[in-house]
């Protein structure tokens, strides 16, 4: 499925102020839980378990957290940019403040590859990142995204 099926403007989130990689993925675990009807709780266990197996902090300031969630009723993509990078613990070791969350019922195992996949492609180049990190409200972060996908 292509990412800009699955993108919507209420999960994108600009200039965020958080101080840590855990508020990140309380925050994302929040937004989420909404947008698929489940708890929050584990939408935030369920990311902060994939966590533990290796920093979804992929380099250039950017994180992946992701999941499959069985209580998830479809794929939501929540985008946050960060009014100041946090430690992700990124391969890169540097602090991180373009997150790009996914979460997946886990019968949706293709969509779940293509979707990071997708996600890996538009943060390629220095040029679009510098397009999400300077869009200052959520309705200009999500415009940029479209543009880009």
């Amino acid at each position: 499925m292509p990412l800009k099926d699955i993108l919507q403007s209420e999960l994108v989130f600009a200039n965020q102020s958080m101080t840590s990689k855990k508020r990140v993925l309380e925050q994302v675990a929040s937004i989420a839980s909404n947008r698929l009807h489940c708890d929050k709780e584990c939408v935030y266990d369920a990311l902060l378990a994939r966590e533990k197996l290796g920093s979804t902090g992929v380099g250039k300031g950017i994180a992946v957290p992701h999941c499959r969630l069985e209580a998830a009723n479809k794929t939501a993509v929540v985008m946050l940019s960060l009014e100041k990078p946090v430690d992700f613990d990124s391969v890169d070791r540097t602090p991180v403040d373009l997150i790009f969350a996914l979460i997946v019922p886990p019968h949706e195992c293709e969509t779940h590859l293509s979707t990071l996949a997708q996600i890996a492609e538009l943060t390629q180049t220095e040029a679009q990142l510098e397009v999400l990190r300077n869009a200052t409200s959520n309705k200009a972060l999500y415009s940029a995204l479209l543009s880009m996908i």
